[in-house]
């Protein structure tokens, strides 16, 4: 049987909360729609646990969080205003109120006279470049305009960051984990110190070198890597096939021939077809042709359907998949194919399994796949996406290692 993974910090289950004044940090940085509403809202509902945890024990509970890069001023743009009325649509059982600011007067007076079993959700932290500077002259204002009993850390999707509100605060207020964040590093670590083998890896994206210390990660536990993305065509270049206009990633050289040298035999499968196109568009003239065809003024677009049934093969044993990176150009839908088949066969073909989907552009794909998929079921879809990559490539993350230890 496999070793467990115990989390190493405190939750909100190992203190008394109960009437307790709470600062939660959250990741509220969802995608927005041109006017200005939220088009996910995947972030926010995977926060309840724990707001609802600590509103049904009578906190007094106040949230920040932040939204987009306004770099450290004022932005309409990036208000929390529409997350706060979000908030108030999914708890409607309690009093949700947003404040304009962040650590001024009108936020101090706010916080004085909030009530037990109420949120505040204050306004977007990265107002303030005291925020991203890890400045603890900011983490005091805002412990100054909550006075917080506790800090709870619930942003998993910014943990990898030292900001005041993941590493300033919990010098100054006594710190521990949300159920959001605990779960997160829980299933990600348990993934990859302890996975159910077989452990089929799935890599796409564009960059390597974001993913240099993922995939050496995955070459010492997983049975087999599949690779797919912009990241494939860096592969093939190296390999001397020519990639006509793709997008690769220069300098990789060194990487991409480390990578195979550690690999052990048929560990890592590489794409044998391709989808190309002359243009990026969704009415673009697409075609399939083999690795060694490309020709010079094409753009590889998706996988091939060879390739594809190639992935699929190596996904029929598989009991636990880690799916990071898109396998095309998957914004455009004639060109996400691949990954919606590669989605199809993971979340509806083999639900049994173990399945974790990295955060960020892999996460949205999967989301909105899902909408289409009401039967469909992943076990886990990361909020977060460089906490997700930094986590899993064995890097230690500041907002975690921050908290009060177990």
């Amino acid at each position: 049987m496999a070793q467990a993974y115990t989390f190493p910090k405190k939750t909100i289950r190992d203190i008394s909360v109960h009437g307790k004044r709470i600062l939660i940090r959250a990741d509220f940085n969802v995608p927005l729609n041109e006017d200005g509403s939220i088009a996910s809202d995947f972030r926010i509902t995977q926060s309840l646990p724990t707001l609802a945890y600590l509103l049904e024990r009578n906190c007094t509970v106040f949230v920040v969080a932040h939204l987009g890069r306004p770099e450290g001023k004022p932005n309409k743009t990036f208000s929390l205003a529409p997350v706060a009325k979000k908030l108030k649509e999914l708890l409607p059982e309690y009093p949700v109120e947003f404040i304009t600011s962040t650590v001024d007067d009108k936020a101090r007076q706010a916080c004085k006279i909030a009530k037990p079993g109420t949120l505040t959700l204050l306004e977007n932290l990265r107002f303030n470049e005291g925020e991203e500077a890890n400045s603890a002259e900011f983490a005091n204002q805002i412990q100054k305009t909550v006075k917080a009993d506790y800090f709870v850390q619930d942003g998993f999707g910014v943990v990898h960051r030292a900001h005041a509100s993941t590493e300033a605060i919990t010098h100054i207020i006594p710190s521990v984990a949300g159920l959001l964040l605990e779960k997160e590093v829980s299933v990600l670590e348990s993934a990859m110190k302890h996975p159910k083998h077989p452990l089929v890896a799935v890599v796409g994206g564009a960059k390597i070198s974001d993913k240099i210390g993922f995939i050496e990660q995955l070459l010492s536990i997983a049975d087999t890597v599949l690779i797919g993305g912009a990241m494939a065509n860096t592969f093939l270049k190296h390999q001397g096939y020519a990639i006509g206009k793709s997008k690769f990633e220069e300098g990789q050289e060194s990487e991409v021939e480390t990578i195979l040298k550690k690999a052990k035999p048929n560990q890592i499968i590489l794409p044998v077809d391709l989808v190309v196109s002359k243009e990026v568009s969704e009415n673009a003239v697409s075609k399939v042709c083999g690795v060694d065809q490309v020709e010079k003024d094409e753009l590889i677009l998706d996988l091939g359907p060879n390739t594809v049934n190639d992935f699929k093969k190596s996904l029929k044993t598989a009991n636990t998949v880690i799916w990071n990176g898109t396998l095309g150009f998957a914004e455009i839908s004639q060109f996400a194919k691949a990954s919606a088949s590669l989605a199809s066969d993971i979340a509806l073909k083999h639900q049994g399994i173990t399945s974790i989907v990295g955060g960020g552009d892999t996460a949205d794909f999967a989301l909105e796949w899902l909408t289409a998929n009401p039967d469909a079921h992943f076990t886990h879809i990361s909020t977060g996406g460089g906490a997700s990559l930094e986590l899993m490539s064995g890097l230690r993350l500041p907002g975690v290692e921050a908290l009060i230890s177990a």
